[in-house]
């Protein structure tokens, strides 16, 4: 602990926590972590009392029966970010607005393909009409999910629609979630708890993207301030995933008060690959081959994405000098990526919270580092000896 504590004394560098539930908080905060960097919102959504009602605003095109299912994951996401903004009190929380494709929350097509050969082969089978009624209903269910799922379904879902594009296709979903982390941070205030709430739109691209999202989600947050007669201390901000994204930040800082790196996508999306199919694939074999030094997805790639990074960060902060800026994805809690962050300017890194100790550890070295290589630099240099006697 007191290593730790003289570590903090020396490091520059923020180090925050992923943490998607209350209790993950708590361990962050124990762990030292001075805020959350990614609350994943649509982690909570996988709950066994949630899926149900997320499949069903998935699986309906009837607006009343959408609302249902809002007005019914309201209170549950409403609960989630009263457990952790009373865990972070005091310190910021950066809660991210859903980012997967919809297809996640249903079952998965070839899942779906064999449930229904198989209910289709137990009605050959059947032994009563009960049965057979059973069988037939489930069939119906099951064509019915797999007619949706179908339409859902991508050649490159991580490519297609999530993000900041589900939340413009879909606003009601992004629009729930910001009425429940505004009525939860209003019941926080009202309790004693000094909250920091930070919204982070996902995958922006094109600046239009950022405000015509941010302008349905602020109004959201405006009402109920005003529903409860008080104010609260927020940001909007958005991630940096995508190349073009930093290549145009200096627009998007325009109307984000916060950039968070996703180093995960935005390493996928430099090197054109996908991190599920690379990691268990030809990965393997550049790095055995010395092709690549390193896995891009364990170690920022500093020739190349952290040129992108630096790009965003200069650009950014040439239109707004006090823009935030942080990492959010795994690199966060690696020691070679903390360096680089460390030498971008970065305000912090974000990890999980079992990394945190080694991240406060790792930000403090390199501190360290940076200022006694300054010391060199600048060291007057010595008397010259004098010759030898001959």
């Amino acid at each position: 602990m007191k290593l730790l504590q003289w570590a903090d004394g020396f490091r520059r560098l923020g180090v925050w926590a992923n943490a998607d539930y209350p209790h993950d908080a708590k361990r962050a905060r124990d762990y030292g972590a001075g805020g959350i960097g990614l609350c994943r919102t649509e982690h909570m959504f996988f709950e066994a009392e949630r899926l149900p009602l997320v499949q069903k605003l998935i699986m309906t095109n009837e607006p009343t029966e959408r609302r249902e299912a809002l007005d019914a994951l309201l209170p549950f996401q409403r609960q989630d970010f009263v457990g952790i903004f009373d865990a972070m009190d005091g310190l910021p929380v950066i809660i991210r607005l859903i980012d997967p494709p919809l297809h996640e929350f249903l079952p998965g097509f070839e899942q779906l393909m064999r449930e229904l050969t198989d209910s289709k082969i137990r009605m050959l089978h059947a032994r009563n009409l009960q049965e057979i009624d059973e069988l037939l209903h489930k069939i119906e269910e099951d064509e019915r999910v797999l007619k949706r799922v179908e339409t859902l379904r991508e050649a490159n879902p991580m490519l297609g629609l999530r993000g900041v594009r589900l939340g413009i296709i879909m606003p009601e979903l992004t629009q729930m979630q910001v009425r429940a982390i505004f009525e939860a941070a209003c019941h926080c205030a009202n309790h004693g708890v000094d909250v920091h709430p930070e919204i982070m739109i996902p995958l922006t691209a094109h600046v239009n993207e950022l405000i015509t999202q941010r302008k349905a989600l602020e109004t959201v947050a405006k009402e109920v301030m005003e529903e409860q007669g008080m104010t609260i201390d927020y940001k909007f901000g958005t991630m940096i995933e995508v190349p073009r994204a930093a290549l145009t930040a200096d627009e998007l800082a325009e109307h984000a008060e916060f950039f968070s790196f996703g180093t995960n996508d935005l390493t996928q999306t430099t090197y054109g690959i996908s991190r599920d199919d690379a990691e268990k694939g030809f990965l393997i074999d550049y790095i055995e081959q010395g092709i690549l030094p390193e896995n891009p997805f364990e170690s920022i790639d500093e020739k190349g994405m952290a040129k992108l990074m630096r790009t965003a960060v200069d650009l950014g902060r040439k239109t707004r000098p006090d823009l935030e800026v942080g990492i959010c994805g795994e690199h966060g809690g690696d020691p070679k990526s903390i360096a680089v962050c460390h030498k971008l300017g970065l305000n912090y890194v974000s990890c999980s919270p079992f990394r945190v100790p080694i991240a406060r550890l790792a930000a403090a070295q390199v501190a360290l580092k940076e200022r006694s290589e300054e010391s060199r630099r600048i060291e007057p240099a010595g008397p010259k000896s004098a010759p030898p006697l001959t």
